[in-house]
């Protein structure tokens, strides 16, 4: 699937890959590109001639191709070895999974295979391609994998892009496809940090376990003994099973969707927690938040780790629009000197700017709020310091004072 004949970028996407940045944004000097598949392996050249990089096309999508390399070269078996082979080596090194065998093994850009992503569930890898381009290679991919990782079987799971409609017309059940080995059958139970979680690698948009949240949900288990945890956008539970674990007084689950909840209180007994003794409650979060307010509830750790919107029409949360509201609302039901615990994956937003949002939620509750500790996602999600949108989730803990 190689063409040998070079693929003219403009001065800013040559400026960009030069510092190391992976992406070629569609413009107006990709559009004179030749015709062409998704796959196609090109040469990318300055307007002199001069090469640039290779890259993989994905012509209809907005980024249009991918940096492979700044030097010319093959997507073929020994170049796909070695990427994988470093990923694997990364992990082995230099993470701490005792008590986990769920992680991202491939994290796209940040393993220098950008558009791509492996994670790991106990004996089975799940693929998914957020750049066309590789579709091609899945084959060549899964038998790397195999060769690397001895897994028991391999899925894919797609990356669509409008989630939103696809959730709302629930033609999201079957998500993924098993590319080799075994089927898992029902709900698979892995482990993280030492607790237990069901995931479903055949169903759905996600797995029921974002991984990249595994650090934080760690930490959080060293902080809530002993106290009562309000879980905002709870979906399956799995911050509010860490807080259980970790001998949390009381967690209450809030989630606008009831399935989810019941997967929660599942995830609650796979670890032998008594569901009973903690309470799930299914809503819109602002509505529920008033509700709890007005029966004068109050909390010591308040967790909010919403997604980057709703995808379903019984929630208007959205991070650009609802999160200092959220803040507000939440600020009025945490004691003084408690824990506010905010979360964001939207990548568009920056640090400063989520900051901001914050601020402006204390502001509307009538709180200050100090931030003692800021981080991102774990470190099996690695990003280049030339790609600065790998780093994208943004974990807050901040302490609530009266104003």
């Amino acid at each position: 699937m190689a063409n040998n004949t070079g693929f003219i970028v403009g001065p800013e996407t040559v400026r960009m890959v030069e510092l190391g940045h992976p992406w070629v944004i569609a413009d107006r000097y990709t559009k004179r590109w030749p015709s062409g598949h998704a796959g196609d392996i090109v040469a990318l050249i300055d307007e002199s001639g001069r090469f640039v990089g290779t890259a993989v096309r994905d012509p209809g999508d907005r980024i249009t191709a991918r940096v492979l390399s700044r030097h010319p070269m093959k997507l073929d078996r020994g170049w796909l070895e070695k990427r994988v082979s470093q990923a694997v080596r990364l992990r082995e090194s230099h993470l701490d999974l005792e008590g986990t065998n769920a992680f991202r093994l491939i994290n796209g850009e940040g393993d220098f295979l950008p558009g791509l992503t492996v994670d790991r569930y106990k004996d089975h890898l799940m693929i998914q391609l957020y750049c066309g381009g590789w579709k091609p290679y899945l084959g060549l991919l899964s038998e790397v994998l195999q060769k690397f990782c001895r897994p028991r079987g391999i899925y894919e799971k797609p990356r669509p892009q409008d989630t939103r409609s696809l959730a709302a017309s629930r033609d999201d059940k079957k998500m993924s496809r098993l590319l080799w080995g075994e089927p898992v059958s029902g709900k698979l139970a892995v482990l993280e940090n030492g607790v237990n979680f069901l995931v479903d690698l055949g169903e759905g948009l996600n797995t029921g376990l974002f991984l990249d949240q595994r650090e934080n949900r760690a930490d959080l288990m060293r902080r809530v003994k002993g106290t009562r945890v309000l879980n905002l956008f709870a979906y399956t539970g799995a911050f509010s099973v860490a807080a259980a674990v970790a001998d949390a007084a009381k967690v209450t689950s809030v989630d606008v969707s009831e399935p989810y909840l019941d997967w929660a209180r599942d995830n609650f007994g796979i670890n032998r927690l008594n569901a009973k003794r903690h309470e799930f409650i299914a809503g819109d979060c602002y509505d529920v938040l008033q509700d709890l307010h007005r029966q004068g509830c109050c909390y010591d750790v308040i967790v909010m780790d919403p997604p980057s919107f709703s995808t379903t029409s019984k929630s208007r949360f959205t991070t650009r629009k609802g999160t200092s509201d959220l803040v507000a609302l939440a600020s009025r039901l945490l004691v003084d000197g408690g824990l506010l615990i905010t979360s964001s994956n939207l990548q568009k937003m920056d640090v400063a700017d989520y900051l901001k949002e914050l601020r402006r939620g204390a502001l509307q509750g009538g709180c200050e709020l100090r931030v003692i500790q800021l981080t991102d996602q774990s470190a099996d999600f690695p990003y280049p310091v030339t790609f600065p949108e790998g780093r994208y989730l943004k974990y807050v803990i901040s302490v609530k004072h009266e104003a």
